[in-house]
């Protein structure tokens, strides 16, 4: 999967979990800076599930933006 598409299903999953409409969700990732954690992750955070990467990007959004990606 490209780092694209992967932002793309990660801002559609996102939205349905939250549901909210993806394009809220994209402003809201602008806004947070997690599109650039998606990039900057993305080698890690592909191979996951959604269940983690929504977990992931919760703490993100949460502030706990320092995080160990080892730790899980």
């Amino acid at each position: 999967m490209s780092q694209l598409s992967f932002k793309a299903f990660c801002i559609e999953k996102y939205a349905d979990y939250k549901s909210m409409p993806s394009n809220e969700i994209y402003k809201l990732f602008e806004e947070k800076g997690v599109i650039e954690m998606l990039d900057r992750d993305y080698d890690i955070l592909h191979g996951f599930g959604f269940e983690y990467i929504v977990r992931d990007i919760d703490q993100f959004l949460g502030g706990e933006k320092t995080r160990n990606m080892d730790s899980g």
